[in-house]
Formats: C-alpha cells, sequence, structure tokens
C-alpha cells in the first residue's frame, strides 16, 4: 500500500444553462472549448457520488490526478486506507467520500430551489439530504443572492406562488461581496444571482426540488419544476441559516461548525498558515493569491486561485501550508464520528 501524500483530483465540469465564463478563466474548461455554444456553470472540486443519484453530471467521481493513487477515486481510497485518509470521520452508509466540494458561477439567476432535509430524503433511495455553504469568490456590481422568505410571509402565499415569477417577489434579496460566507441547511429556499463565483461545500448529494426556473426572463427551454416536493421539504426559517461578512484583516476566523463539516478561513500574506491540530482529513481551497502545501520533503503542491487538495488524515499534522503573496484558504474539515452522536443531523 502506498503512503498518500496531498490528493489533488480530476474536477468534473457541468453544463448548466446559467454558466459563466470564470470556470474557464480559472482553468476548469478544457482549451479549445470542447463544445461551442455550451456554458459551464460548475467545477466539482472533490466529488464521489454515484451513479444513481446523479442529476446534473453524468459523472460523479473525481478520480486522483497525480501520483501513485492516480485515476483512484475517493471511495477506492476509503476501502484502501481506511482511518489513514478519514481519520476519525466515516464515509457515507454507501461507502462513499462524506462531502462535495464545487465552484459555481453564473451568469443568469439559478433556480429558485430547496434541497431536503434527512427526513424527507428517505422517501426514495436516489434522494439525498443536502445542507451547503456558500464562499464569495468574485462578484459582478450589483449581484445578489437570493436566500429564504421575507418576513411575514407565510405558507400559504408560497403555495399560491409557486412555480410563478410571483414566488422572487417573496425572497429576501441579498446584496454580495467578494469574501461573503452563507450558509444554507436544508429546508433553505435559496437562488444564486447572476454575475457571481462562488466556492461550494455541501453534504454529498445532487437532490434538487425547483420551485421557479426564471424561463420568462432569460427565455430559457423549460425544465421540470418539483414544486409538491419542494413544498413540503422547505422551512419558513430553518434553523443554523447564517452569514459573515468579509474578513477585513489578515487573520483567521471559524465560517461554520456544522453537523457535517466545519469551515476556516484564513487571510495572510507571505507567512505559514497553521491548520488545524487534529488528525482529520483536510480539504484546502484557494480563494484569492497562491499557496505551497508540503508534506515532510517528498510532496510539495502549488496552489492557485480556485484550487483544491485534500489532505489525508495520516499526514495532516506534518502538512506545512505557506502563502507566497497575499492569499486566502479555506480549510475545510469532516465531523468525528463521536461529535455526530452528539449532534442533531
Amino acid at each position: 500500500m502506498s503512503k498518500p501524500g496531498p490528493l489533488t483530483l480530476d474536477p468534473i465540469v457541468v453544463p448548466k444553462p446559467w454558466g459563466g465564463k470564470r470556470l474557464r478563466d480559472l482553468g476548469k474548461v478544457p482549451v479549445p472549448h470542447p463544445t461551442p455554444g455550451i456554458r459551464y456553470g460548475e467545477s466539482w472540486e472533490v466529488a464521489d457520488l454515484p451513479n444513481n443519484v446523479l442529476s446534473a453530471s453524468l459523472r460523479g467521481r473525481t478520480p486522483v490526478a497525480h501520483g501513485p493513487h492516480r485515476g483512484k477515486t475517493l471511495r477506492d481510497l476509503i476501502a484502501e486506507l481506511g482511518p489513514a485518509l478519514l481519520g476519525s470521520a466515516s464515509p457515507t452508509p454507501a461507502g462513499d467520500f462524506p462531502l462535495l466540494v464545487k465552484l459555481l458561477d453564473t451568469a443568469e439567476h439559478l433556480s429558485i430551489q430547496v434541497h431536503p432535509g434527512k427526513h424527507y430524503a428517505s422517501r426514495r433511495s436516489d434522494w439525498l439530504p443536502k445542507t451547503e455553504s456558500w464562499y464569495v469568490l468574485d462578484t459582478e456590481p450589483g449581484a445578489v443572492i437570493f436566500k429564504g422568505f421575507r418576513p411575514g410571509v407565510d405558507m400559504e402565499t408560497v403555495r399560491a406562488a409557486a412555480g410563478t415569477p410571483a414566488l422572487v417577489g417573496l425572497l429576501r434579496r441579498v446584496s454580495v461581496r467578494r469574501g461573503e460566507f452563507h450558509h444554507l441547511p436544508s429546508g433553505t429556499v435559496h437562488a444564486l444571482g447572476a454575475g457571481v463565483t462562488v466556492a461550494e461545500v455541501q453534504t454529498p448529494s445532487d437532490t434538487t426540488f425547483r420551485l421557479y426556473d426564471w424561463t420568462e426572463e432569460y427565455d430559457r427551454p423549460p425544465r421540470r419544476l418539483q414544486v409538491p416536493a419542494a413544498l413540503e421539504s422547505l422551512s419558513l426559517d430553518p434553523p443554523g441559516a447564517s452569514c459573515h461578512p468579509p474578513m477585513e484583516t489578515e487573520g483567521d476566523r471559524l465560517l461554520v461548525n456544522s453537523p457535517h463539516y466545519w469551515i476556516r478561513e484564513h487571510r495572510v500574506t507571505g507567512r505559514p498558515i497553521a491548520l488545524r491540530d487534529t488528525p482529520e482529513l483536510r480539504i484546502l481551497a484557494v480563494a484569492r493569491g497562491h499557496v505551497e502545501v508540503r508534506a515532510g520533503f517528498e510532496s510539495c503542491v502549488d496552489l492557485g486561485p480556485g484550487s483544491t487538495v485534500s489532505i489525508p488524515a495520516m499526514i495532516v499534522r506534518r502538512t506545512r501550508v505557506t502563502a507566497s503573496d497575499a492569499a486566502t484558504l479555506l480549510e475545510i474539515g469532516l465531523i468525528s464520528d463521536d461529535t455526530l452522536k452528539n449532534s442533531i443531523v
């Protein structure tokens, strides 16, 4: 068995009718463009979804790009390495990796949608619960997101407006800036607005229920709505929803500590970045600048904006991360089994 070093994965780039051009600028879309006219809206950076739960992509597992484990999926490595990869956290009940990390880029508004919680998703084997978080990487002037309902909106009003443009007026319209963070528990009605690029951390799910898809506003081909399922899944006031404004000074801060994952933001210039000292797998995502990731003397990875790397649990404590310029790094960690036993999921 080969010892794992830092793991870089080949991303999965997903076409979307609302996709923009920033994923190409970040090197995610092949050049020359494989299919003229196709918009790419998502880059799945760390993914391990089985085919039977996919709706947005033809494949769901990101293979290792380099090194002795090249071509293996995270599921393969979980089976081969076990706690050496994940530490004290567990895979999904099916044996898959317990997180999905994406980049999203929008030229148009995304559909107004909701993701189910654990209870509702259990009704079908191809549904999975989903909680997600957005870190804003870039925005165009005037960009917004839609997140939750305006004060005073009741379910009767939502039911009457579902599937129609009237739904838009019921939502909270939030202006966004680069460096802002939003946590969206399952049941939160939401949509990314046009001109926004985010890093998204989420539980491993591709289950989305659409309430409205802006077909009139953008002259899009109609896509199927899932209004009954969305109405049963949504919460008017989901517990745990949160946001953080951009960090104005250097330092680090905890953005979220959910029952599923935690995220810490590091902002530094030309110096080492101290990772949390726990022997559990870590995902590092560069939001700005460049960092060097070194595990001992044998493994070194240079990362630029939009890049991610996974650090197996067995080498986290000997991994050194250094910013070579003004950099912002997201450190994403798994929740240990002991923590999960004491949490409400």
